[in-house]
């Protein structure tokens, strides 16, 4: 199967690329902390850009692209470490097109393995909940939460509920929250992958800068083949990925839940080795909250348990052998 991109989508990876270099640069991604992840200014940008609508029609208000845009997408949200609900948001716009205008900030949880967290709270209007029989949309004023002080990821405030959540409105089937957590799940692939990738392109620009007995550590044939392992990790990451987004928007061409389960698998491995790996290319700053090596890492063991974890995808696998 054939991975390139065609000239629409190198327009719209480039096109989202620079939105994000321009308006998130890395100062304005770490003081994002200090506000919930979610600036509305910088989040009405996002909507604006179409972030939210990619994958609702083009009669009801958004992008008209498919799944496997999304992904591209959502890589490079990744990459550039863009905080927030951005999956449940767009999940939300699929079944009420209204909301990827980023009038209200869409959280989603999976109702069947909810474990009382919350992430994003103090920023949310409300909240997707998929369940096995139905998708619910829940207000966040009808939700009583107490924020953690200490998030693993500064840049994923999470919340602990008082007790079970209230029931909401109905606005889809069980049909549809099977549909919407395949979708996230490859979603939150797309942006593991954009994690590892910027992982990567961080390590590499240092291990060219730094220098070590006259000259740059990425001379050392050490540093080399970490980096090297960075990028073919990266590169089998994204084909996986890239895969799911297609089997997505076309299931003749393979097995959906199994295509975003090695999707999954793959792409968590990426970001977990990719953080770790820049994290050592850094040598002792790499341990530094001054160097970003770390919200790398950290946004990709966020991500892990977001739609199951991979070891819930790797047991599907397995059962299907």
């Amino acid at each position: 199967m054939d991975f390139e991109l065609n000239d629409d989508q190198e327009a719209l990876v480039d096109a989202i690329g620079t939105l994000c270099a321009g308006r998130f640069p890395i100062d304005t991604v770490r003081s994002l902390a200090d506000v919930g992840g979610v600036d509305p200014s910088l989040w009405s940008e996002l909507a604006a850009t179409g972030v939210f609508g990619l994958v609702v029609a083009e009669a009801d208000g958004g992008v008209g692209l498919g799944w496997a845009d999304a992904v591209l997408v959502f890589e490079q949200l990744g990459r550039h470490l863009i905080p927030g609900p951005l999956v449940g948001t767009l999940l939300a716009s699929t079944l009420r097109p209204e909301l990827a205008d980023g009038s209200r900030v869409v959280g989603v949880v999976d109702g069947d393995r909810f474990a009382g967290m919350i992430e994003y709270s103090s920023a949310l209007d409300t909240l997707l909940v998929l369940t096995d029989d139905a998708v619910q949309l829940v207000a966040m004023d009808d939700i009583s939460v107490v924020e953690a002080p200490y998030p693993l990821d500064p840049l994923t405030p999470v919340a602990q509920t008082n007790g079970a959540l209230p029931r909401g409105e109905i606005i889809g089937t069980a049909e549809d929250a099977a549909r919407l957590r395949l979708a996230g799940a490859a979603l939150s692939s797309a942006l593991q992958l954009g994690l590892a990738s910027g992982a990567t392109a961080l390590a590499v620009d240092y291990a060219k800068e730094r220098e070590q007995f006259g000259k740059p550590i990425g001379t050392f044939q050490a540093v080399k083949h970490m980096c090297a392992d960075m990028l073919t990790t990266v590169e089998l990451a994204r084909a996986a990925v890239y895969f799911a987004g297609v089997v997505l928007d076309d299931p003749e061409v393979g097995t959906a839940d199994e295509a975003v389960a090695a999707a999954t698998i793959v792409a968590c491995e990426a970001g977990d080795f990719c953080g770790k790996t820049c994290v050592q290319v850094h040598g002792g700053m790499g341990y530094t909250w001054e160097v970003d090596a770390h919200l790398y890492l950290k946004r990709s063991w966020v991500l892990h348990h977001a739609f199951a974890s991979p070891d819930e995808h790797a047991e599907l696998l397995a059962s299907r052998l």
